[in-house]
């Protein structure tokens, strides 16, 4: 039995949604800043120590210049390959 506190889901939510900052190329202080947050609340979100809503996934993904739409694309991909184990 896994030991982790988060499901297999959410780590891979949180893997895409790392990815999709990366792939903006904004660091977690420019991210923070856009949203009028601090750095330490982007790197609590993306740890998972800090659980993101719906609400601020969409304000993430405003920020990062990523559709809503595309974004729930992606980890869809990434849990479908994660399952089939790719």
């Amino acid at each position: 039995m896994s030991k982790s506190v988060y499901s297999r889901e959410y780590r891979i939510f949180l893997e895409q949604l790392r990815a999709a900052r990366e792939a903006s190329g904004l660091n977690q202080r420019e991210v923070a800043d856009k949203l009028g947050r601090s750095q330490s609340f982007v790197a609590k979100c993306e740890q998972g120590h800090n659980r993101v809503d719906v609400a601020q996934l969409v304000e993430f993904c405003r920020v990062l210049g990523v559709p809503l739409v595309r974004f729930m694309e992606s980890y869809n991909a990434a849990l479908e390959a994660d399952e089939s184990g790719n």
